[in-house]
């Protein structure tokens, strides 16, 4: 059996599906590392609503969760992979974050949400930016979660120099109940986020970083990087202070930085570990036992498909990582809030499939096949 997938320049090419899945574990735990997925949203495909309102499955979207925990990964709620910013409001944030960790409690899942500012739809002051990220914080500290401080594309616009995130960050960390992460995403996965910590370049902007983790290290639980330079995270989580953890967010060179070297080594919060969780799980878990080369034996064939969801431009990955998971039976369609499924051209989605689909995973490759073509079909791709 074969399928006739559209390459680059729109030539069809057949490809024989694998007839087997790779077969996972659950249940064990995860030891040697702290291992977090930016979990997606499933939305309502059904919901009489334009793009502008984030109409969202919530069953299928907390069936996703529980999938994750099953494997022993934390979900990292409320993030950009859940469409933060790209068409999941605050409104419909602050509903996941109260389901999400709901759900947690009832199975024992770890959970970490993010928070933000973006209940502000226009210009903002540094005051009203510190206010809308003090109300998100007392949501999620309320339901028990562990507070993720993401990058506010308000602050970006407001601050006038690297004093400014100094003062806005200090007092959050100050009044923040229990430690935080604090996100730092580069401009690839949102270009509003250009110039964060209060200069472009990044060299400046990471001594403003450091600043506020060492003004606050007793406040800051680690740091999630993603700049997609791992040379950088490398000379970055060496100058944290003891304690402080370093969560990789770099979906292209993942499996060596988890690894690590003999002067330490990164966790993972990670939108790849969405499609990935399964694999991702069952590597960490040899990780446990000390072996790293089987590991990064596992790891390392995936990057392949991180970097292909994540090519430019970057914030996009979230219609591959929701492809993958409508092939792979998670939810009944592939359809997501605000349309973004329209985002990558039908040869990514079908490249994405490819690659999947060599690694083993799809848990019912023929299911997978028959959405595959049944989405081809739709383009005017015939079989």
């Amino acid at each position: 059996m074969t399928i006739r997938l559209p390459g680059p320049g729109g030539a069809l090419r057949a490809y024989t599906p694998r007839a087997e899945p790779a077969s996972f574990t659950t249940g064990a735990p995860l030891v040697s590392r702290t291992v977090f997925s930016a979990a997606h949203v499933v939305a309502d495909p059904f919901a009489d609503a334009g793009p502008d309102v984030a109409a969202v499955d919530w069953d299928a979207t907390l069936a996703f969760r529980r999938h994750l925990w099953a494997h022993g990964l934390g979900v990292a709620e409320a993030m950009d992979t859940a469409q933060r910013g790209m068409g999941l409001d605050w409104a419909g944030a602050a509903e996941l974050i109260r389901r999400s960790t709901a759900e947690a409690r009832s199975v024992g899942g770890a959970v970490a949400c993010g928070v933000g500012t973006d209940q502000l739809t226009g210009p903002a002051t540094l005051a009203e930016v510190r206010a809308a990220y003090e109300e998100q914080l007392a949501l999620v500290e309320g339901t028990g979660a562990q507070a993720i401080l993401m990058a506010s594309r308000a602050l970006a616009a407001a601050a006038s120099g690297p004093e400014d995130y100094l003062d806005v960050y200090g007092q959050l960390l100050r009044q923040a109940a229990e430690p935080v992460i604090l996100h730092w995403l580069g401009p690839m996965f949102d270009p509003a986020l250009e110039g964060y910590w209060g200069s472009p370049d990044l060299d400046a902007a990471t001594e403003t970083f450091l600043d506020v983790i060492a003004a606050h290290p007793d406040k800051v639980d680690g740091i999630k990087v993603s700049l997609l330079d791992a040379r950088r995270e490398v000379e970055l989580r060496r100058r944290l202070p003891r304690g402080v953890r370093c969560y990789t967010g770099d979906d292209f060179n993942y499996p060596e930085l988890i690894a690590g070297d003999a002067q330490g080594f990164s966790h993972a919060l990670l939108g790849v570990f969405d499609p990935l969780g399964p694999l991702a799980a069952e590597a960490v878990r040899v990780l446990d036992t000390g072996d790293t080369v089987k590991f990064r034996e596992l790891l390392d064939p995936t990057v392949e498909l991180s970097r292909h969801l994540f090519e430019t431009p970057t914030r996009f990955y979230k219609t591959g990582v929701v492809l993958l998971a409508w092939l792979a039976g998670h939810q009944s369609h592939f359809s997501m809030v605000g349309g973004l499924q329209s985002a990558r051209p039908l040869p990514h989605l079908a490249r994405a499939y490819e690659l999947a689909d060599g690694l083993g995973l799809f848990p019912d490759p023929a299911l997978a096949e028959t959405r595959m073509k049944s989405l081809l079909s739709v383009y005017g791709v015939d079989q």
